[in-house]
């Protein structure tokens, strides 16, 4: 009997345990996509693409009406190219889009210099080849990065064409 009642009490434990985690999110996804509006798309395409070394998943577009309607834009159709780390529905979705003009804020030296989205973490398996292909692309390194963080780790910070900051971490090799 005893042994019974702690069965049942273990099995109502992990029943509630199940449906408290359910009730926790309000999502229907645990990824988020972030929308990047950049003033050259082909300069952060390669930025992003040869440079990070991040894949083009995915292409759509943004018509007139439906900015319109929607509230993204006053009626101005753009083209969003979807980048992620990787080509796999588990990755986030990085979507840049351009209307083609410079933004209105100036380029920030630190991440303090502006409200918003200012960084992004990129962690990698090796930093060295990321580092190369930056390099070659004459990406400024800020600070004194690549530093080390841990043992194994080292921290690289750049910015992106428009002056979005990106944290690359990860061992050297």
């Amino acid at each position: 009997m005893k042994k019974s009642l702690v069965n049942i009490s273990l099995l109502v434990a992990a029943w509630l345990m199940s449906f408290s985690a359910l009730a926790q999110s309000d999502f229907s996804s645990k990824l988020i996509g972030s929308g990047v509006v950049v003033s050259d798309i082909d300069k952060s395409l390669d930025f992003y693409v040869n440079g990070i070394g991040m894949v083009k998943a995915f292409n759509f577009t943004i018509n007139a009406d439906f900015g319109k309607r929607s509230g993204l834009s006053n009626g101005v159709a753009t083209e969003v190219t979807v980048l992620k780390l990787e080509n796999s529905p588990e990755a986030n979705e990085w979507k840049l889009m351009s209307f083609g003009k410079k933004g209105s804020h100036p380029k920030q030296n630190f991440i303090q210099d502006d409200t918003g989205v200012q960084y992004i973490t990129i962690n990698v398996k090796a930093l060295k080849p990321v580092i190369e292909r930056l390099k070659a692309k004459q990406v400024k390194f800020l600070g004194s990065t690549p530093i080390l963080l841990d043992q194994k780790s080292h921290f690289v910070l750049v910015q992106d064409p428009d002056g979005t900051f990106i944290e690359l971490i990860g061992p050297m090799e």
